[in-house]
């Protein structure tokens, strides 16, 4: 049984990019991701204060890249 709770979700697209500041058009590196996961809240990354929506928007991200 597929279950489409993506479908579902109150997602906001392109939020993250909003976020830290990317284009639309362009995609994250993982390697910004990665350093967005990893950090911890407060500290500044590409110019914008890590917060705690911002780590779950990049978790979610991580989850949802093809591998």
């Amino acid at each position: 049984m597929v279950i489409d709770w993506i479908g579902k979700a109150k997602a906001k697209p392109g939020a993250l990019h909003a976020q830290i500041g990317y284009p639309l058009g362009n995609k994250i590196p993982t390697s910004v991701l990665n350093r967005i996961q990893h950090a911890r809240e407060g500290t500044q990354i590409n110019g914008h204060a890590v917060t705690p929506l911002m780590k779950k928007r990049a978790n979610f991200a991580l989850n949802m890249r093809k591998k």
